[in-house]
């Protein structure tokens, strides 16, 4: 022992204790053994032995470590082995523990405490603030001994490990252990090793019940036998709760812990044998739990009833997503009540439990039998939420059975992982068959899982695992539309139009049964006869009749004719290349039931609303394919005499209005009189209508081939399915994958299955074009049964009387939600025997207000609310007595309006659909605006107010029929920000709601707004937009700004309503409107600088040189410009980047128009001038020729031989000042010659040129010109790049812009003398052919008399006003 250095006497520890010569982190004692010695294992852990002789040193070791300053801040780790404890010691070891501030862990192992001793540890644990942890192994603490520590913890506040390991504390001291878990939040970790499992439940379940983050873990077994095996492990860390061995009144304790625990999400029970009375315990913790994930229920002996049991805690759950319940001794019942919570047994009823995504159930003691098939089909067929399902060692399934399980798996989109381990069914060949056609038609399984099975063992499963890797992968990148075989429809829709009493419900099954009669196949054999009771009533709302001829299926649709329809009928309406025509019907009656005739003008409004509303429909598609086929059929003919003048004058207004939808509609010439009630009458328009229908079915656009397919399946799914007159949407994609290829999904990459809903949504909106069924993507569902949705649904929507629930005046018109349901629940059971309403066996209530909403049918007060009132706008009624005014007005309101009107109102009109769908789409658009806080937003039959940010908005439906919208504003904003809120909110919505019916925008005079004059008095009170624009670009740029738009008076009766007027047209367009205008202006200068651009060797400074310079330095070709306008044009591109304000940019404008004008008149004045001596000047030089049309003047730009009509004209040649003559005679040409052609065409070339220029930018030498400007888009087609096409004056500069550049070439006359001085000799021969050569008879016929300047002596021809107003510059020179 000398030899070994580590190894010590006590004698020298207690001296390096005194001497403070250690640092000793952990030490432990030793106690009952054969000699005393200490152990330096380490630099700071020493093992200290004490002989049974030399104990009493044991105490004074403790007594000095406490004195030590070192013990007190290194000392850790205090362990403890085989101590027999006496009173002193424990005290001393208090006062150790009290004097260091860093003991964390005690160990005691093997010792013997008694009950003082015991005592003393629990009062020490109870004082201690600094332990962690303390470890009591093989002390035979007790029960007492647990309860102490029990008690010491319940005041601990830093003990953190508690472990008794080989000790029995009984059930008592376990007991006293949960009450200490109950007050103990800081204990982490307990660990129990006793020698009975009993201990586990009253500790386990105090830590669940309290739901401490606390690791348990609980063994129990004999003290020295190999049986230990551990109860219960709970790691806080994972959320795991493993249970290895309880009884089951300790299950049931654990299991009612469990209800409201929210730290446990996985609980596993694998191999605890459960009774039923545990599993109705557990039914509870099911239903009450919302943290629990995962149940692991494997091997647990549950028989049928604690199943059902736990099936019944599923119909609650709404948090477990995964449960295994495999190897346990249930049967059919069993399994049938498992899977009843994730099972709909009706399309009505809500599957119970969507949270639950695995099961896991079966085993060779479970016999699952024909119910538990039964249930088993059923669930695979309707759920929509479980994803993986596990059917384990199953020996009582046939191979049969699994053919019908995968079957069934072939309409199941959610599952994703199939398990069927070791079932004995799972072999042969057409078991193998039915998988692998499966998943060719189901892309979405992921897994199938047979291992163990006679077919994976036979090597035959290869096949299923390479083809789930194929659905796993892409497929090729094609057109999914592209590739779809087209073929010619089958279906024509006939839609029968007309107002109400006229007839249309009679024709319709005059027609019906003259079908019947010729033995063609009709496909509602039941429905042609006209049922008693619905002959003494009025037709309500839509009908639809189905007829078939040969192969052809028409199906007629009556559009209800009360007013209260209308709304409706835009729904209705047929898409593009839709196979489909009009029948019109009109009474020549008022009413059925007296003698009155209808007058020719009546009968015209009756046809032209019908023809009005097919042609403001029929431009919703993007393109035409053929017109809308009418044909117009006058009913009871048989009362009127035919050769009566009123009878005459009827057929002469049918007339008239087949020429003006000419072009508009595809008119049939013959108009049918028709007598319901005569065969012969209504054969001949049986006839026409199957004619008809096969000529458009040949004209109409070809469909997909595969509608034809569809139509049949879908017959067949409602024949198997009670008749159903709707399709979810989900169904019909379900449909399409098993029952159609070409629309099935094989492949579960998300971009493929996109492409294939696109696709399905191509084929169903091909299907509602063609009329096989009705569908709107919004909804998500397909009507299938158009007289069900026609005529039970729809019509019975628009006539709710909504008015009686309105009891408060606030919300007048407002409905709820329920109200509603109950209204429509109530209407759409019909009172009539023998009509009984089916849609509530296939949809609820709710469905059909879901419906209007995303309709546009009605609209929720309270979006936010899904219980909001609902308003419908279609039922309001229009405020007759009170007088419309703005809210409040203040001196700083701007008043704006613009008034929007169909562009061509004789043909088209806004349909009575529309303004209720602009009320609810406008709310919901601003409702739902993320900025527009605290708007307001109030509806009457015709109107919509709108109170946003300052800015209150009137929109008001007008006109006969509807035909324009006024948009009214009163705002605290400036001009510009209420009209761009105007642009931004109202327009688009507007537009989305008119397609194909172009609106103009006229600007309504702003007293009109302010006042709020009433709609017949601003007729005349507004200017369109284009025109105000088109006026400012029309005059000098010093004149735009304070341009005025002048309004005209108004009276009624003689009694003045407004006034004249004038407003600014700064103060009528928004700032953007006013620069466009004045960027037009600057790109016209623009391209006219470059027009006029010279050779850069010329002198910029024209005006200084004399005519004479001129004549020799000009290009007389008109190619330039001086060389000053290049920096005119950069400071124009200076001016485009630095605007400022109107004004700046308008001074600016002014600046350049001025250089450029002087450039142009010295040009002109030029040409005027450019050769002074021929016939010295006899006969003016500037002329044009123009053409009378129909009534008006064209100016003629381009000389064709062969012309005839025309007239010259001359203009005042006054320089730098040309203008047209007013009211001059001019001479007649009665044809143009090739003589006159070839002598005109230069002049004609350059003239126009000039006279362009002057157009585009608003020069005086086109005053009086303006109307006479010509159309010539056609010609310049061609020139389409041009930018002199971009010009002020807009079309009209455009047509001499044509002519103007049809002469441009780069190749310039060599002679451009000889060719001005042949057009002047044509102009005096043709004047002294016509007896005008006298300085007299030019100013008889042209108002032009001959002078010459006094400063530079040049001859000119000018008009009489300048004759006087420049006296003093001219000297007349008479001829």
């Amino acid at each position: 022992m000398a030899s070994n250095q580590n190894l010590r006497d006590l004698q020298w520890l207690l001296q390096s204790i005194q001497t403070q010569t250690l640092d000793l982190q952990s030490i432990s004692f030793h106690l009952s053994q054969p000699t005393s010695c200490c152990h330096q294992e380490t630099q700071d852990s020493i093992h200290i032995n004490i002989s049974s002789d030399t104990h009493y040193q044991f105490s004074s070791i403790l007594t000095l470590l406490a004195t030590s300053s070192k013990t007190r801040v290194f000392l850790r780790n205090l362990e403890f082995y085989q101590v027999e404890w006496q009173l002193e010691e424990m005290k001393s070891l208090e006062i150790l523990l009290d004097s260091s501030s860093n003991v964390k862990q005690l160990v005691f192992k093997r010792n013997v405490i008694n009950v003082e001793c015991m005592v003393g540890l629990a009062n020490i644990l109870r004082e201690n603030e600094v332990v962690k942890e303390i470890m009591l192994s093989e002390s035979r603490i007790g029960s007492f001994g647990a309860s102490l520590i029990a008690s010491a913890l319940k005041v601990n506040t830093c003990l953190e490990e508690l472990q008794i390991w080989e000790d029995s504390i009984g059930s008592k001291g376990a007991e006293e252990l949960s009450k200490m878990i109950e007050a103990n939040s800081t204990l982490k970790l307990l660990t129990i090793f006793d020698s009975s499992s009993i201990t586990a439940t009253p500790l386990i379940s105090a830590v669940l019940a309290r739901n401490r983050s606390m690791e348990v873990h609980v063994w129990s077994g004999e003290h020295g036998k190999d049986n230990s095996s551990k109860v219960v492990e709970f790691a806080p860390e994972s959320s795991v709760l493993r249970i290895y061995r309880l009884s089951v009144s300790g299950a049931c304790r654990v299991a009612g812990a469990l209800g409201w625990n929210t730290t446990v999400k996985s609980l596993d029970l694998t191999g605890v044998r459960l009774k039923s009375r545990w599993a109705k315990e557990f039914r509870w913790v099911l239903e009450q739990n919302r943290s629990l994930r995962e149940v692991n229920l494997a091997k647990t002996c549950l028989k049928d009833k604690g199943v059902v049991y736990v099936a019944a805690g599923l119909f609650k759950n709404r948090s477990l997503e995964s449960l295994h319940v495999e190897d346990n001794r249930f049967g059919g019942i069993g399994v049938e009540h498992l899977l009843c919570p994730l099972t709909r047994f009706s399309t009505l009823q809500i599957q119970a439990n969507i949270t639950l995504k695995s099961l896991t159930f079966g085993g060779r003691r479970t016999k699952i039998g024909r119910d538990g098939l039964i249930a088993i089909l059923q669930m695979l067929s309707t759920n929509q939420t479980v994803t993986r399902l596990g059917i384990y060692e199953d020996q009582s399934l046939r191979p049969q059975d699994i053919i019908r399980i995968f079957k069934n798996l072939e309409k199941n989109a959610s599952l994703k992982c199939l398990s069927l381990q070791g079932c004995k069914g799972v072999d042969g060949d057409s078991v193998l068959k039915t998988i692998m056609g499966t998943l060719q038609v189901n892309p979405w399984i992921e897994e199938i899982d047979l291992a163990r099975t006679p077919l994976q063992n036979s090597g035959k499963a290869e096949g299923i695992h390479l083809k789930l890797g194929q659905n796993a992968t892409s497929e090729p990148e094609v057109d999914l539309l592209k590739d779809m075989p087209m073929t010619v429809p089958k279906s024509c829709r006939v839609f029968i139009c007309g107002q109400e009493f006229a007839g249309k419900t009679t024709l319709c099954n005059a027609i019906s049964q003259n079908f019947s009669a010729s033995k063609l196949p009709y496909m509602e054999q039941v429905k042609t006869l006209v049922n008693p009771v619905e002959q003494v009533i009025r037709t309500a709302g839509m009908k639809v009749k189905t007829l078939k001829d040969e192969d052809t299926k028409f199906s007629i649709w009556n559009l209800g004719g009360q007013h209260e329809f209308f709304s409706l009928h835009d729904l209705m309406f047929p898409g593009h290349g839709s196979a489909s025509s009009f029948m019109i019907i009109s009474s020549l009656f008022r009413k059925p039931n007296n003698k009155e005739p209808k007058t020719p003008s009546e009968l015209e409004e009756d046809l032209q609303y019908w023809l009005r509303f097919i042609v403001s429909n029929s431009r919703r598609a993007a393109q035409q394919c053929m017109l809308p086929n009418v044909t117009v059929v006058l009913t009871h003919h048989d009362k009127v005499d035919q050769l009566s003048p009123d009878f005459q004058n009827t057929v002469n207004a049918v007339q008239r209005l087949r020429d003006k939808f000419q072009g508009y509609v595809d008119f049939y010439p013959t108009v049918f009189t028709v007598d319901g009630r005569s065969s012969a009458s209504v054969s001949k328009l049986t006839h026409h209508l199957r004619r008809t229908s096969k000529t458009v079915l040949q004209r109409v656009p070809r469909v997909y081939e595969v509608c034809n397919d569809l139509i049949k399946i879908l017959s067949d799914w409602r024949s198997e399915n009670h008749e159903k007159p709707a399709m979810k949407w989900k169904e019909f994609g379900d449909l399409c994958q098993v029952k159609v290829p070409s629309l099935r999904v094989q492949s579960r990459n998300n971009h493929i299955l996109n492409k294939v809903e696109m696709r399905r949504k191509a084929v169903a909106t091909c299907l509602h074009h063609i009329g096989e069924v009705i569908y709107f993507e919004e909804l998500g569902f397909l009507i299938l049964d158009f007289q069900w949705f026609c005529g039970e649904v729809l019509s019975q929507l628009v006539k709710l009387d909504v008015r009686k629930l309105s009891s408060n005046e606030g919300n007048a018109g407002f409905v709820s939600r329920k109200e509603l349901a109950k209204i429509l629940r109530g209407s759409l059971h019909s009172q009539i025997p023998g009509m009984g309403s089916k849609i509530f066996e296939n949809l609820d209530a709710s469905d059909l207000v879901n419906m209007m909403l995303k309709l546009e049918l009605c609209y929720k007060q309270d979006p936010s609310d899904p219980e909001s009132l609902l308003l419908i706008p279609s039922l309001l009624e229009e405020n007759r007595t009170r007088t419309p005014r703005w809210q409040s007005i203040t001196p700083g309101c701007v008043f704006a309006g613009r008034h929007l009107e169909c562009h061509d109102s004789s043909h088209m009109f806004l349909t009575p659909g529309f303004f209720p769908r602009l009320q609810v789409h406008l709310h919901n658009k601003i409702i739902g605006l993320q900025s527009q806080h605290g708007a307001t937003y109030s509806l009457e039959k015709f109107l919509i107010l709108i109170n946003i940010n300052g800015v209150h908005i009137r929109i008001e439906l007008g006109g006969q029929l509807g035909y324009y919208l006024d948009v009214l504003a009163c705002s605290t904003k400036n001009l510009s920000e209420t009209l761009k809120l105007i642009q931004e909110l109202i327009y688009p919505a507007i537009q989305n709601l008119c397609h194909g019916v172009t609106l103009i925008e006229n600007i309504l005079r702003p007293e009109c707004v302010k006042n709020l004059i009433p709609p017949r008095y601003r007729k005349t009170q507004y200017v369109p937009l284009p025109q105000l624009k088109q006026a400012l670009l029309s005059v000098p740029a010093d004149s735009m700004y304070d341009y005025q738009h002048t309004w005209t008076p108004v009276s009624d009766s003689g009694r003045p309503v407004l006034g004249p007027g004038f407003d600014f047209a700064r103060d009528l367009l928004s700032d953007d409107d006013f620069r466009e205008v004045l960027h037009r202006r600057y790109h016209d200068l623009y391209n006219l600088a470059v027009e006029l651009q010279i050779p850069t060797e010329n002198n910029s400074d024209g005006s200084s040189h004399s005519q004479e310079d001129e004549t020799g330095k000009v290009d007389p070709s008109f190619a330039g410009i001086a060389k000053g306008v290049e920096e005119v044009i950069q400071r124009l591109k200076i001016i485009e980047q630095e605007i400022r304000d109107l004004k700046q940019e308008i001074q600016g404008l002014r600046y350049y128009e001025h250089r450029l004008l002087t450039e142009l008149h010295r040009k002109v004045n030029y040409l005027a001038n450019y050769n002074v001596q021929i016939e010295e000047r006899k006969v003016p030089n500037m002329f044009y020729f123009v053409r009378t049309e129909n009534y008006s003047r064209r100016l003629v730009t381009n000389m064709i031989s062969g012309m005839t009509a025309l007239r010259l004209h001359m203009l005042c040649e006054f320089k730098g000042e040309m203008h047209v003559v007013e009211d001059q005679v001019g001479c007649e040409m009665m044809q143009i010659d090739n003589r006159a052609v070839i002598s005109l065409a230069p002049y004609m070339k350059g003239f126009m040129k000039l006279l362009t220029f002057a157009l585009k930018i608003g020069a005086h030498i086109a005053v009086g010109m303006g109307e006479m400007i010509p159309d010539l888009s056609r010609e310049v087609t061609h020139l389409a790049g041009n930018p002199l096409l971009y010009g002020a004056a807009g079309a009209a500069a455009a047509g001499v812009v044509g002519a103007a550049a049809a002469g441009r070439s780069r190749e310039r006359s060599t002679d451009i003398q000889q060719d001005m001085k042949a057009a002047q000799q044509w102009v005096v021969d043709f004047l002294r052919e016509k007896g005008c050569s006298t300085g007299k008879d030019i100013a008889e016929k042209f108002g032009l008399w001959r002078i010459r300047y006094r400063d530079d002596g040049q001859v000119a021809w000018i008009c009489r006003r300048h004759m006087y107003t420049r006296a003093n510059e001219i000297v007349e020179v008479p001829m």
